[in-house]
């Protein structure tokens, strides 16, 4: 009997190599945190300090439990996902780091980098919405194909990137945590920055909710009552003409007059004084 030909033992081969490439490549090594450096062009641009503290003891206590995810840079390895583990664990005194290395394009390295961040719960909302904003810019995402990538409403994707809108020193409140991702959507309303930085310090200062910041934007925003100066000449005008009218009625007469319109108020005392003035105006 035949012996087979070496087809299936070539094919054999030839698929444990691509299940072996597919392995090692997904696989998790551990790198020195020395050899590991952050992306420069990291979309996260703020670390909050007592949650980064918060990290590093969870990593002391239990280990790094997701590995981060990196790829090859002139000898040393550049992170794409997970700087805030590599932070934490350099903090915990930490000499390895797990990590899964990848051959990702510079493109591919900044879509997952700010797609990584983006689906964390801990991202600050002005740096969340700066990651959309270069998502739309940069890989020419539309905010439907980010809704669908990050697992939000597109709603939600728009109502981020309108943050963009407020003036810096108010982003910077809000970065900071000073002021709610609720008390900037209402300070929105408000219609120049200048009263916006003015409502957002006093959120801050006196520690307002956002149903009082609501209260104080109406309050902004309500139109204020415009005072119209009176004519001396017609003011002059119209005393005149009730003083004249007042001694022809034998009765005092006010007019009041005001953009082209008016009435005329005409004073009695009694039921006879009344039907002395209806035959004056009667004649």
């Amino acid at each position: 009997m035949a012996k087979k030909g070496g087809l299936g033992k070539g094919t054999a081969a030839l698929f444990s190599d691509i299940t072996e490439n597919l392995q090692s490549k997904n696989s998790v090594v551990n790198l020195k945190v020395i050899d590991v450096q952050p992306n420069a062009e990291q979309p996260r641009r703020y670390f909050d300090e007592e949650k980064m503290e918060a990290l590093s003891d969870s990593i002391k206590a239990n280990g790094i439990i997701q590995p981060i995810i990196v790829v090859p840079k002139d000898g040393t390895y550049m992170i794409v996902a997970g700087e805030r583990r590599w932070r934490a664990a350099k903090k915990a005194g930490l000499k390895e780091i797990p990590a899964i290395i990848q051959d990702y394009t510079y493109d591919k390295v900044m879509e997952v980098a700010l797609i990584e961040n983006l689906q964390r719960e801990d991202l600050n909302p002005v740096d969340e919405a700066l990651g959309y904003k270069t998502l739309m810019t940069t890989f020419d995402l539309t905010q439907e194909q980010i809704s669908e990538r990050i697992g939000k409403s597109r709603s939600a994707v728009a109502n981020s990137l309108r943050l963009l809108n407020l003036p810096d020193d108010v982003l910077d409140l809000l970065k900071e945590g000073k002021i709610s991702e609720g008390h900037a959507k209402v300070i929105l309303a408000l219609e120049t920055n200048e009263d916006r930085s003015l409502v957002a310090m006093t959120v801050y200062k006196k520690g307002l909710s956002v149903r009082e910041t609501e209260s104080l934007v109406r309050l902004k925003l309500k139109p204020a009552r415009r005072i119209v100066k009176p004519n001396p000449d017609l003011v002059h005008y119209i005393a005149e003409l009730e003083d004249n009218i007042s001694k022809s009625m034998g009765t005092r007469v006010k007019i009041r007059h005001s953009g082209g319109k008016g009435k005329i108020e005409i004073e009695y005392y009694s039921n006879d004084e009344f039907d002395r003035i209806m035959e004056i105006l009667q004649k």
